[in-house]
């Protein structure tokens, strides 16, 4: 089997595809993408598919050594996110030639289902916690929620008192028992992390993500000794060099590797197995479509330590298209009491309407990330 052709598709509402097309009529998917530079991601992919074509597509190791090692310059978002679709894609077309799951090839399921939890908002804060109410309702066990809007180097109390009053409202509603995950989102700069931190103690969060930027490390410890919640992160960071890191600087208690953005199955598997040696637990990050959603759920059934998965259904982001839309099974993400069952197809477990993702593409998207600025004009994190 060789491969003939990669082609992408940049899909609403702001996702990018990518099929990897073989000479034995096997196609396989992936979802190369990097929000707000799905363009870009899609460019890498191009470059480097020249080298991919008239490959043998079950050579998988070696196809991501020679992509990550063999163009001198590596990591980093853009070309991480490109060969993570690739690797995705390349998974899946060995789990349809062989009649199995990615799973089943890498050692066999662990678990049968896995927790999930829906993201309520908190940006620019609405009513979260109705949106709170209403996940429960529809079954989840957990939800995670956006902390705060902008907040400076030094903020007032006013802005810690907006953060205490939305979680003091959310836990009113969904009562003690729902898992609350609070995301600061690289929003708050370690001065203020340390108010927020010792302030959120009353409300038994389940975790705390991004306190701050990766870039500052050095931090945690000394935050992870305030902090009354388990510490995540890692959505920002993209190879198993990066959660080295991590994990020998201590102080974070869940790592949270996106399998579209950090290497594709081959890498996040090894991403995960780090942190397993380090007792840290895996929450992979995805807020993403249904391809990438897919791919989590093939590590959620490998990985020990893998203990809840993110999932975009129903987000804000999703105005034009949702999850559902691009696959042919419908039933194939069901929920059911804040669980989702390991897929069972071959490959990555589900198919692609390929004429509906044609389709929207000729529509395709220009999503970017919000600007926004602190009230003396200077940019915020978003």
């Amino acid at each position: 089997m060789k491969i003939t052709a990669l082609t992408t598709y940049l899909v609403p509402p702001r996702w990018l595809f990518l099929r990897v097309d073989t000479d034995s009529g096997i196609s396989g998917w992936g979802e190369p993408v990097l929000e707000g530079r799905a363009s870009t991601v899609a460019a890498a992919v191009d470059a480097l598919s020249s080298y991919l074509v008239g490959k043998d597509p079950g050579h998988i190791e070696d196809h991501w050594n020679v992509l990550y090692r063999g163009g001198f310059y590596r990591g980093g978002p853009i070309l991480m996110s490109a060969m993570a679709g690739i690797d995705q894609a390349l998974w899946d077309i060995k789990g349809k030639d062989l009649g199995k799951p990615v799973y089943e090839l890498l050692g066999g399921p662990v678990r049968q289902r896995i927790q999930v939890y829906s993201w309520i908002g908190g940006d620019r804060p609405a009513d979260t916690a109705h949106a709170a109410q209403e996940a429960v309702a529809r079954g989840f066990r957990a939800v995670k929620m956006n902390a705060t809007e902008e907040c400076h180097y030094i903020d007032s109390h006013a802005t810690v008192e907006r953060v205490l009053e939305n979680v003091q409202a959310i836990r009113d509603a969904v009562g003690k028992d729902i898992g609350i995950g609070l995301d600061f989102h690289g929003r708050v700069h370690k001065p203020m992390a340390k108010v927020l931190l010792r302030e959120l103690a009353p409300f038994n969060l389940m975790f705390i993500e991004e306190p701050v930027l990766s870039e500052h490390l050095e931090c945690l410890p000394e935050l992870a000794a305030l902090s009354p919640a388990p510490i995540a992160l890692g959505e920002r960071l993209y190879t198993r060099y990066d959660f080295k890191r991590v994990l020998q600087t201590g102080g974070v208690d869940i790592i949270q590797p996106d399998p579209s953005h950090a290497g594709g199955i081959t890498e996040t598997r090894k991403i995960a197995a780090m942190a397993e040696a380090w007792d840290v637990a895996l929450a992979l990050h995805c807020p993403l479509g249904p391809i990438a959603l897919a791919a989590n759920l093939q590590l959620d059934g490998l990985c020990h330590n893998a203990f809840i998965q993110e999932q975009s259904l129903g987000i804000h982001y999703n105005s034009n298209n949702d999850l559902l839309d691009y696959v042919v099974d419908r039933h194939v993400f069901s929920y059911e009491n804040g669980y989702v069952a390991m897929p069972e197809n071959p490959g990555l477990g589900i198919e692609v309407n390929a004429a509906y993702v044609s389709e929207r593409a000729r529509i395709g998207h220009q999503w970017r990330n919000p600007v926004w600025r602190h009230a003396d004009g200077s940019v915020a994190e978003w």
